[in-house]
C-alpha cells in the first residue's frame, strides 16, 4: 500500500498516538465551490476541526497516489486546477493507475478513512435516492451501509427524495442521529418533516451509541445529522421552490448522472442570490466542530 497511499506526517502521529482524527472530502474543493471560495472553505473547516481538539485529514488523490491529508499547496491544487476527477468508491482504482488527481466524494472518503483507521467522516450533506428516479441510488448510501465511519452531516441533499433516502438507509441498518434535533435536517433547512432514530445531546452521546453499534459486531456506519443555524437557514418554501425551478432546468437540458447534482447546486444558488451558499459554508464548519468533538469523545470511549 506504500506505493499508492501517502498520509499526512500530522496524521499518522495522531493515529499512532489513537488521537481524534476526522475526515474531510474534496470533492466541495474541486466541484462544490468556486475559487477562491472553495479554498477559504477547505481551510476554514480543517481550523474547525482543529479548534475542537481532532486533527483534519483532508482526502483526495494527486498524481495517482490516495494522500490522507493534504498540504497547503495540495489543496490549492486541487481549488485551481481545471480537470480534476470526480472520485467515488468506483474511481479510485482508475484514477489511482492512471495517476490522476481526484477530488473524492462522501462514499471515496468514508472508504479510505477507514482503510486509514479513521472513524469520523464530516461534510454537508449526503447523496441519496434522487426524486422521480428511484433507481439511481448515490453511492452515499451502499457505503454507509458497509463502511465503518460515523458521518457528520446536515442530513441528505434536499435536492433529492428525502422519504425515500430515509427508507433505504433503514433497510440496510443505517442508524440516524439527530444532533440536538428530533428531526431530520433538509440541508439548507433545519426541518424535513421527518424523524430520525434517536435524539442525542452531547458529542458522549452520539459516540455511545456509534461505539456500541461497532462493539455488538454489526457492519456499518451511522449517520450523525446536524441541522443548519437558524440565521443561516432559508426557509422550507423558499429551498423547494427553488429546488423544483432547477430540476425543471435540468430536465429541459437534458442534464443528469455525475453532473446533475453539481448543476442543481449551481441554479439554486443562483436562485437564492447566493444565500444557499452561505448556509452551506455555514454547516460545513459546524458539522467539522462537531465531528471532531464526536472523535474525542468515541476515543473517549475506548478507554
Amino acid at each position: 500500500m506504500h506505493q499508492t497511499w501517502q498520509i499526512q506526517p500530522e496524521v499518522q502521529k495522531a493515529l499512532d498516538a489513537n488521537s481524534p482524527v476526522v475526515a474531510l472530502e474534496s470533492a466541495l474543493v474541486s466541484h462544490g465551490l468556486s475559487y477562491p471560495q472553495n479554498l477559504e472553505t477547505a481551510r476554514a473547516l480543517e481550523q474547525s476541526v482543529r479548534e475542537n481538539g481532532a486533527v483534519p485529514a483532508t482526502i483526495a488523490i494527486i498524481e495517482g497516489k490516495i494522500r490522507v491529508g493534504l498540504t497547503v499547496g495540495e489543496l490549492e491544487r486541487l481549488a485551481t486546477q481545471k480537470g480534476v476527477r470526480k472520485v467515488s468508491r468506483r474511481d479510485l482504482p482508475i484514477a489511482v493507475a492512471r495517476g490522476e488527481d481526484g477530488a473524492t466524494t462522501v462514499a471515496a472518503t468514508m472508504c479510505v478513512a477507514a482503510l486509514a483507521g479513521i472513524e469520523v467522516v464530516a461534510t454537508g450533506g449526503i447523496g441519496g435516492v434522487h426524486r422521480g428516479q428511484p433507481a439511481d441510488i448515490s453511492a452515499d448510501l451502499p457505503e454507509l451501509a458497509q463502511t465503518r465511519v460515523a458521518v457528520v452531516c446536515s442530513g441528505a441533499k434536499s435536492i433529492l427524495d428525502l422519504p425515500l433516502t430515509l427508507e433505504w438507509l433503514e433497510t440496510h441498518g443505517v442508524p440516524i442521529l439527530g444532533y440536538e434535533t428530533d428531526e431530520f435536517p433538509a440541508f439548507y433547512s433545519r426541518q424535513s418533516g421527518l424523524p430520525v432514530d434517536a435524539r442525542v445531546d452531547t458529542p458522549e452521546e452520539a459516540a455511545r451509541i456509534i461505539r456500541t453499534k461497532w462493539e455488538l459486531g454489526l457492519e456499518g456506519g451511522v449517520l450523525v445529522t446536524v441541522p443548519v443555524s437558524e440565521e443561516a437557514e432559508l426557509p422550507r418554501e423558499l429551498a423547494e421552490q427553488a429546488i423544483e425551478r432547477a430540476l425543471a432546468a435540468a430536465e429541459e437540458q437534458g442534464i443528469a448522472g455525475k453532473a446533475l447534482t453539481p448543476f442543481l447546486l449551481s441554479q439554486i444558488a443562483q436562485s437564492t442570490e447566493g444565500a444557499s451558499v452561505e448556509a452551506n459554508i455555514t454547516f460545513l464548519k459546524n458539522n467539522a466542530a462537531v465531528a471532531a468533538q464526536i472523535a474525542g469523545a468515541l476515543k473517549r470511549e475506548e478507554r
